[in-house]
C-alpha cells in the first residue's frame, strides 16, 4: 500500500510517500507500526485524519486489506 503524508505528517516522516505491507493489518496497527519507527510522526499521527482510498476512517479496527492507498492529513490551520 502507499502511503501518503501530507504538510506537518510529510515534515515529521521526512517523506512524502512510502510503501507498507499492509495484509491483514488495521489502521491502528498500521499507525502503531509508522509511530513506532519515528517518534515525532506518533506525535502528529495522534491528531491525524487517515483516509483509506480516499474514504475517511472512522473506526481505526477497520481492515486495511486491499487498501491501496493510505492518506495521513494533520489539521491544517484555518481548517
Amino acid at each position: 500500500m502507499e502511503i501518503r503524508f501530507f504538510a506537518g505528517a510529510a515534515e515529521a516522516a521526512g517523506v512524502d510517500t512510502m510503501e507498507m505491507e499492509v495484509e491483514g493489518l488495521t489502521a491502528a496497527q498500521v499507525a502503531s507500526r509508522l509511530a513506532d519507527q519515528n517518534p515525532r510522526l506518533a506525535r502528529v499521527l495522534a491528531v491525524s485524519s487517515l483516509l483509506a482510498d480516499g474514504a475517511r476512517i472512522s473506526d481505526l479496527d477497520a481492515d486495511l486489506t486491499g487498501t491501496s492507498r493510505l492518506d495521513v492529513l494533520p489539521p491544517f490551520a484555518g481548517g
